[in-house]
């Protein structure tokens, strides 16, 4: 059985490696987890071997980390396994590789990151995609896929009429703004697969996430489904800065993970949302929850002075229409409220451990 340091991730992935997906065509192949110390990287790694087990598939993983100490944290026990390698090292600097199977989740994710380090952050999504393009383009008899995980920040700022936002629905960009570091990375990112897919004929995809929560996320990241899990965790109240109207569809790590492994095996698109329908909230909904799911804590919602918008997207609706990879068969099993509590289960356990933000 495959097992991390947390037991809620262990049946989270347990879940995936389950779900009702064309695992043969994985069978025997060498697969690359960029960003394998981070939520969805490690995710990823961990549902792949836990398919393996599930399916006999006999998988190898490569999990390309940039800090050691960070891939044990995230991975576990996983990292002494005989089917999976942690790679130490950067996709800006891709290490000698092969694989047969590409899963590209290594991009600073944070938004302080993106103002604080907007050329490595341009980097991951630029130059570390084209690279992996490029390994993947120089072995194209046994290449099988690559999914190339982006964001509803390719969409830019959306009318206020807007429901939901389709695969073609785009809107304004400032691409000189502090963080548009993160957004147009991924445009490129995007664009170099879609390059690469047309001239070489390689089968690449990309994932298109919403806002992603649930356990693997960093004690110390500045997201807010972040910072609402530590602060129910420790019993504090929730403050927001913000009124908290800006909506977003909110999805539950396991499913966003199912997911890309569904547009992995089954797409015919290139690109496809991946988003909870169930989770189109705002943000100040979304702290309600939190602090519902878990009464016992006593923590509260309260409003707090306005800080630097600068860090911060600004499109008021962000919610992603995911009815292109609902038709590949996807549909999302874990409720908000559960995911929520899952998540603050498994924050409240870390905190216990390390005592401080890691």
């Amino acid at each position: 059985m495959v097992t991390s340091a947390d037991p809620v991730v262990d049946a989270d992935t347990t879940a995936i490696a389950e779900a009702d997906l064309p695992w043969s065509e994985l069978a025997g192949a060498r697969v690359l987890v960029t960003g394998a110390s981070g939520m969805i990287g490690s995710y990823a790694c961990l549902a792949l071997l836990a398919a393996s087990e599930r399916h006999g598939l006999g998988l190898h993983v490569d999990a390309l980390a940039r800090s050691a100490d960070r891939a044990q944290a995230a991975l576990g026990p996983a990292v002494d396994r005989a089917d999976m390698d942690v790679v130490i090292g950067d996709v800006t600097a891709l290490p000698d590789l092969e694989a047969d199977v590409i899963v590209h989740a290594a991009s600073a994710a944070q938004p302080g990151s993106h103002v604080a380090d907007p050329v490595g952050t341009f980097r991951a999504n630029v130059t570390g995609t084209l690279d992996l393009l490029e390994l993947a383009r120089k072995h194209p008899a046994q290449f099988r896929g690559m999914v190339f995980t982006s964001s509803a920040e390719v969409y830019g700022a959306q009318p206020e009429t807007t429901d939901l936002i389709g695969e073609s629905s785009y809107g304004g960009f400032d691409h000189l703004a502090p963080r548009a570091s993160y957004a147009e990375g991924k445009r490129a990112g995007e664009t170099a697969c879609a390059a690469y897919a047309q001239q070489h004929d390689l089968p690449i995809r990309i994932a298109r996430l919403g806002h992603i929560y649930g356990p693997g996320m960093s004690l110390a990241d500045t997201r807010v489904q972040a910072e609402f899990a530590r602060q129910i965790a420790r019993g504090e109240d929730i403050v927001l800065n913000s009124d908290g109207s800006a909506v977003r569809t909110y999805t539950y790590v396991a499913d966003a993970i199912t997911g890309m492994l569904t547009i992995l095996l089954r797409g015919d698109e290139l690109a496809y949302n991946v988003a909870d329908p169930a989770g189109l909230i705002s943000i100040r909904e979304l702290a309600e929850t939190f602090t519902q799911v878990r009464p016992e804590r006593g923590s509260a919602l309260r409003f707090g002075p306005a800080v630097d918008p600068s860090i911060y997207q600004r499109a008021k609706m962000q919610g992603l229409d995911s009815s292109r990879l609902a038709a590949l068969g996807w549909n999302p099993q874990v409720a908000l409220t559960d995911g929520v509590a899952r998540m603050i289960d498994s924050v409240s356990s870390r905190l216990a451990t390390v005592g401080t933000d890691d």
